[in-house]
């Protein structure tokens, strides 16, 4: 029988919370319709943002929300969208769609739904087309007591009291849409900007420099051995694909077993990715001062057909739930550099974890996944070994059962998924006594997905708990309490 071994004993020390965040960026439905409907809609809003969504976001926890990129982020001058809606620069954004973008929903917009989800706000500052004073006077407006005539815009907008904003990105891929830079001048740049973005009172920024894409471990090098002593955290981006090109990434919901277990696969290698990052930080940080950031994750497919090619909407499969549970996993795993990591994106865009359309919303599979992990949120992370049977099909191979652990409060919370597309998972729990463990299950066909129409997953109590043996039925992911 296939096992799963907790030791209570080992430890790679306690899983940030803001491990469970996501990313809001000015990307087609996003943030318009999605997050933002304006105070006059008639979709229920509170101060503008749309109240359903909202309070789906609090129930699994939102810690932390990044804004307002990605790529938009080093075209966005924040001055653009303060003040009066009504007189606030419109722009094209060239990035995503080629729409008109309003700014409608900025600095106080952004803050104000953070309030309301009780998270903390990421803001990521443009390096590519900004300046430096430009940087340095937002981090002024949002966080400085004084009585500066930038911080006089605040109160004339509204805003007395500053917001306090911790975390700070200097840039966003400016090995690629934000600059095209080459590391050595990247870490200048890096140098440099931050030097001018000021403590405030008794906020501390927690900076954090645009890190390497997917495996270019030389960005890794020259930015920890140029720079990092000058930042708090350094960001990786990758993205899970199941097409072998960008132009052709595969599609959401048409695939077959073959692609559902390559996608599995490549969403595995971010274990890989994190080792080999962290090994590098390692050697100039060994005291894990500075942490690793994965600011953008998840799947990336074509498009659904007949939407905006620049919208990148996609649906969301149980599929993508495995997806997100090895994902979640691997960082988890790694608690002890992983500090932070951002879902793309929060809604109707790439792996979102909400769909909306008018005034109807429905939650994918991924939602249920980070319902199912919440309770890790804080956790003391426990060593968790799986002896695991192979499940796959042609070149693709998995495991069929992962699993992480964590302790918090006296509460053990044991996650685990079968990656099987059809085969049961029956395996034996070692160093949890399940007596009194409690559990909730989402599950379903590989392929399948919540719509408009219909919602057929979500998640339910599960009662495979037969002594110290877990059942659990193809694909699915299950959460168990004990305590």
């Amino acid at each position: 029988m296939q096992s799963i071994f907790i030791n209570p004993a080992r430890s790679r020390g306690t899983i940030s919370k803001n491990i469970f965040g996501h990313f809001s960026e000015h990307l087609g439905r996003c943030i318009y319709q999605g997050l933002f409907v304006g105070k006059d809609s008639p979709i229920p809003n509170v101060n503008g943002m749309r109240a359903d969504v909202v309070q789906a976001l609090k129930k699994i926890g939102v810690p932390v929300l990044r804004w307002p990129g990605g790529c938009f982020a080093d075209e966005y001058h924040w001055e653009d969208g303060i003040g009066p809606q009504e007189g606030r620069k419109r722009m094209v954004n060239t990035h995503w769609g080629g729409v008109v973008e309003d700014n409608s929903f900025g600095t106080h917009e952004f803050l104000e739904l953070c309030n309301q989800l009780g998270c903390e706000p990421y803001i990521n500052a443009n390096v590519g087309s900004g300046t430096i004073r430009e940087m340095a006077e937002w981090v002024e407006y949002l966080n400085s007591a004084g009585d500066s005539t930038v911080v006089k815009k605040r109160w004339a907008n509204g805003r007395k009291d500053p917001w306090g904003v911790k975390f700070w990105g200097v840039g966003n891929e400016s090995w690629g849409c934000g600059g095209n830079m080459r590391p050595e001048y990247y870490a200048d740049e890096f140098r440099r900007y931050q030097t001018y973005c000021r403590n405030y009172g008794d906020n501390k920024l927690y900076r954090i420099a645009c890190g390497p894409n997917v495996d270019d471990y030389n960005w890794t090098e020259v930015l920890m051995k140029n720079a990092g002593r000058f930042m708090d955290a350094l960001t990786l981006h990758y993205y899970t694909l199941c097409g072998d090109t960008w132009d052709h990434k595969g599609s959401a919901t048409g695939f077959t077993t073959a692609d559902y277990y390559k996608t599995l696969v490549r969403a595995a290698r971010m274990e890989e990715l994190v080792t080999r990052h962290s090994q590098i930080m390692d050697r100039y940080d060994p005291e894990h001062r500075v942490g690793l950031i994965v600011d953008e994750w998840g799947a990336w497919y074509d498009v659904e057909p007949g939407t905006n090619p620049g919208f990148l909407y996609q649906q969301n499969t149980m599929r993508d739930a495995m997806v997100a549970a090895i994902t979640l996993n691997v960082f988890m795993a790694h608690c002890d550099r992983v500090v932070m990591a951002n879902l793309a994106q929060t809604v109707n865009v790439l792996q979102s974890v909400i769909l909306t359309e008018g005034d109807k919303m429905v939650l994918t599979p991924t939602y249920h996944v980070f319902d199912l992990y919440r309770a890790h949120q804080g956790g003391r992370q426990l060593d968790c070994f799986v002896q695991s049977d192979e499940v796959g099909e042609g070149d693709w191979h998995m495991p069929q059962v992962i699993a992480s652990a964590s302790e918090k409060n006296g509460v053990t919370t044991l996650t685990v998924a079968n990656l099987s597309d059809r085969e049961e998972a029956a395996f034996a729990v070692h160093g949890l006594n399940l007596a009194g463990a409690r559990g909730r299950i989402l599950h379903g066909a590989f392929d399948a997905y919540n719509d408009f129409a219909s919602a057929p997953l979500s998640v339910q109590p599960f009662t495979g708990i037969e002594g110290s043996t877990l059942r659990l039925p193809a694909c699915s992911v299950v959460e168990i309490t004990v305590g």
